[in-house]
């Protein structure tokens, strides 16, 4: 089904999230990629009025929807975060231009104390979540203690190392990580980046927040352009998401 071009205008993007429902489905959203059965259960709204408010979200270009490679039956749905970002700080400008909101930089602080540990998971760990990992470590100024694994490992895809390369990242030396071997380490966040491994991601000790990010895996299109075109696009997708979800 086409959508209609989105309202951009300040006053229709706070009549969307004003609704208790929509703002309950963004914040959901904001945390992890959600299917909608997962989002009834923490509305305990019924599926057709779920399934409405989405499309209105959808309207609106501030949520997208793809299909589940682990079941193309089902979908997954996402938060473009930067488009509410932008129309967020618009609303205050709008309002008034020393209420504009700044959208504050990529890098953190450094914090005291223990530093957090995520955990990226996807299916090879070649492409998808050696990249996250990286980036996070970078965009953190490795006060995040990032590592990432797969369930099937696979080489290391050299399109994922060329499109970090271009961003002064290089990850030529690392090695690609069974799953199994940190089956029993303790991580504050497990993030899964391939519906698949979704599926199978057993449970880790110490009861890590969770969160999924369903993102296609640029190796299936091989060594070829569509693929460096995909990791970079990846990298871009990746680089936001983590800055703005992980911690």
């Amino acid at each position: 089904m086409k959508l209609a071009p989105p309202d951009s205008s300040p006053r229709e993007f706070l009549r969307l999230v004003a609704d208790p429902l929509r703002w309950h489905l963004v914040q959901e959203l904001a945390r992890s990629d959600r299917r909608v059965n997962e989002l009834m259960a923490t509305s305990t709204k019924p599926q057709n009025l779920v399934s409405y408010h989405l499309r209105e979200l959808r309207a609106a270009g501030l949520v997208s929807v793809r299909r589940s490679s682990a079941d193309g039956r089902d979908s997954y749905y996402r938060v473009d975060l930067h488009r509410c970002g932008q129309l967020l700080s618009a609303a205050g400008a709008a309002l008034h231009p020393g209420l504009r909101l700044e959208i504050p930089p990529e890098r953190t602080p450094r914090p005291s104390g223990r530093a957090p540990r995520v955990l990226f998971v996807c299916t090879g760990n070649s492409a998808r979540s050696q990249m996250a990992e990286a980036l996070l470590q970078e965009m953190s100024d490795q006060t995040v203690e990032a590592r990432s694994a797969g369930s099937h490992p696979k080489e290391l895809h050299p399109n994922a190392v060329r499109v970090l390369a271009e961003r002064g990242i290089d990850i030529s030396g690392r090695s690609t990580k069974p799953l199994r071997r940190f089956s029993r380490s303790h991580f504050d966040h497990i993030i899964t980046l391939c519906d698949r491994v979704r599926e199978v991601c057993p449970e880790f000790p110490g009861d890590p927040v969770l969160a999924h990010w369903s993102i296609p895996d640029p190796a299936l299109e091989g060594d070829t352009r569509a693929s460096g075109s995909r990791s970079s696009a990846i990298a871009s997708a990746v680089s936001w998401t983590a800055c703005r979800k992980s911690p």
